[in-house]
């Protein structure tokens, strides 16, 4: 026994020397990455805010030490948030739209992004009840560009641009950033992976589910919101599309070249759009929270999820319903972007009744 503890410790010693011998920031440069959009935002190590760039087809990796390095102070809510930006930026709340929120693991600051009409991409901090913009034209950073995105010109059968899909999600784990959208491929559902500091290389390979809303397995339509979840000690992705179908995929099975068909393990009811998605923990119970377009955040318990080992393979006739694992509607409506906060606290941006749009936080007992 003490012969498995010593090999254990100096194993975990080991470990602890290779992490802190990284360079996470080899290959900075300084200057204008050039962003053109911010389809998606994601922390990573060192202080680092992984960017989506969906319109340039390329993931941003920009030091953010600066405006990181102080703790930020007890959570205070924000109300009419889209008027704060709207004074900041002289224009109307027509005019922009906040695309994603991320939380700071370490210090707890708050960043939004922000796209208006104009073009222009933008990045806020919360800083108290304000919010601070910060510059991009001069800052540290590695980029690299995805392989074979969705063309710029590439239509939907309703004839919407499909090209802010080459990149609808992302996230980051155990040194790779994983993302998700179309590709130009026949099957243009993509799962993307690249190990971080970036390398030369990626993989990536189509995916494809059973809609039970649709009755009909799909190659085209990109995952919507994802995140990664330990199931059964294995590493998985948890995923959700339009309409709105909950799918899980090993991320063994997630290789470069491979075509991998999803387990659908719930049907989540159509006519509405899955916005983030994120995993708490409370009293050693994880949960799944799900922000929706049209339906309230939704809380699925991990453990629920890791005894359903079924397939949905039938079609969910009656609209709206739902099907698979089940789910509990939490009374909030029209949350509009999602983050953990703490292990069991989250934050979220929801429109009121009366129109206001409210940074508020999620307390444990929810969970």
């Amino acid at each position: 026994m003490k012969k498995i503890i010593l090999s254990s410790f100096f194993a975990l010693c080991f470990l602890i020397a290779y992490s802190t011998d990284i360079n996470w920031k080899e290959g900075f440069v300084t200057g204008n990455p050039e962003i053109k959009s911010m389809s998606s935002i994601v922390f990573g190590p060192d202080h680092i805010l992984f960017i989506g760039d969906a319109m340039s087809a390329q993931v941003v990796a920009i030091d953010l030490t600066d405006h990181v390095a102080e703790m930020a102070g007890s959570f205070e809510e924000i109300e009419n948030v889209d008027e704060l930006l709207a004074t900041k930026l002289g224009t109307t709340k027509d005019q922009f739209e906040i695309t994603d929120m991320a939380v700071h693991s370490k210090s707890k600051h708050i960043f939004l992004t922000v796209q208006h009409g104009n073009g222009q991409s933008m990045l806020f901090k919360v800083n108290g009840g304000m919010l601070d913009w910060i510059d991009l034209t001069d800052v540290s950073f590695s980029k690299m560009n995805i392989a074979e995105p969705v063309a710029e010109d590439a239509m939907d059968r309703r004839e919407r641009p499909l090209r802010k899909w080459a990149i609808s999600d992302i996230a980051y784990d155990n040194g790779k950033v994983l993302l998700t959208g179309l590709s130009n491929k026949e099957f243009g559902s993509t799962f993307r992976s690249m190990d971080f500091p970036f390398k030369d290389e990626q993989s990536f390979g189509s995916l494809e589910i059973y809609h039970a809303a649709h009755g009909q397995y799909e190659t085209n339509s990109p995952v919507k919101a994802f995140t990664t979840v330990q199931l059964q000690g294995e590493p998985h992705v948890i995923a959700s599309y339009t309409c709105t179908p909950l799918v899980i995929f090993p991320m063994s099975d997630l290789k470069t070249g491979n075509h991998t068909k999803g387990r659908t393990i719930a049907e989540l009811g159509n006519w509405n759009t899955p916005l983030d998605i994120i995993e708490l923990e409370s009293e050693g119970e994880r949960y799944i929270l799900i922000a929706n377009s049209s339906r309230a955040l939704m809380k699925i318990s991990v453990a629920d999820i890791e005894a359903f080992d079924e397939s949905l393979t039938t079609p969910v006739e009656e609209r709206s319903a739902t099907a698979g694992v089940d789910f509990i509607a939490l009374p909030f409506v029209n949350v509009l972007q999602l983050d953990r906060y703490e292990d069991n606290t989250f934050v979220m941006l929801q429109r009121t009744s009366e129109g206001d749009l409210v940074l508020k936080q999620g307390a444990s007992r929810w969970l």
